[in-house]
């Protein structure tokens, strides 16, 4: 069994989450407008030039609104690139339909190219949270101490969603760790077969990911209660959504107290 914590330095986490391959090319992509809008400016007649510009303006400045109403919103930072880059290419591929059609099709190759061969890094900072195979987790609600509460994240880091997430769950078991309760992931990706062993049943890992809390070797609950529940009929999860679920902060009280 082996931790999922990080003690490194903080901002060597950030740097290297910076050189991975996925925010490297989206930058490649994104800095390449320059020398294009550039050599634009030479061919186009001033009032096309003048419309152009006028729209990259109304771009960027929705750009910024959208933003900030992210940055408000959302929980985690992989969440808050993953949609402030969605922005981006969408707006980017705008602008170049307007310089013309032919620059918009190559952004769109470049993005779907970027999509297929390259992924946005999961989180990998501080946690307490344990990353089990689905042996270790069975091994440890039968024959560990049954009187522990465990609560597990079923995910797979090659969904978007399972990326977005992945931050807050280890935060959370920063704080309500204790002796009693303890925090696991298992990447269904890696073991799909291990899903229905216990009762989840994936048409598509687009589907996690699915919390569990364990007690006495048993399922206590789980969120959400019915697949898809939360993420089409309801708010996304979110760190007060499982802690308001799963009475997180009345277990570490009682902890407290005992």
């Amino acid at each position: 069994m082996s931790q999922s914590s990080n003690n490194g330095n903080p901002m060597k986490s950030i740097n290297l989450s910076i050189s991975e391959p996925y925010y490297l090319l989206h930058f490649l992509a994104f800095f390449s407008y320059i020398p294009i809008r550039c050599s634009a400016s030479h061919v186009f007649s001033p009032l096309r030039s003048s419309h152009l510009f006028h729209r990259e303006i109304q771009a960027v400045l929705a750009f910024c609104v959208l933003s900030a109403v992210k940055v408000v919103k959302v929980e985690t930072w992989e969440a808050f690139i993953s949609d402030t880059l969605l922005f981006a290419k969408i707006f980017l591929v705008a602008i170049a339909l307007v310089m013309d059609y032919h620059v918009a099709l190559w952004y769109a190759l470049v993005f779907s190219v970027i999509y297929v061969i390259a992924q946005q890094p999961a989180y990998e900072g501080l946690g307490t949270s344990n990353q089990l195979t689905p042996l270790q987790l069975e091994t440890l609600l039968t024959e560990g101490n049954k009187s522990k509460i465990w609560l597990v994240e079923f995910r797979s880091l090659s969904t978007s969603g399972c990326i977005n997430s992945s931050s807050f769950f280890p935060e959370l078991s920063i704080t309500y760790s204790n002796k009693y309760l303890s925090f696991g992931i298992v990447d269904l990706g890696l073991f799909p077969n291990a899903a229905e062993k216990f009762g989840i049943a994936l048409a598509s890992l687009y589907e996690l990911p699915i919390y569990i809390m364990f007690y006495n070797g048993a399922e206590l609950s789980r969120l959400p209660e019915v697949d898809f529940e939360i993420k089409v009929f309801g708010s996304p999860i979110s760190k007060k959504l499982l802690c308001r679920h799963f009475e997180l902060d009345k277990l570490l009280l009682n902890y407290v107290k005992s």
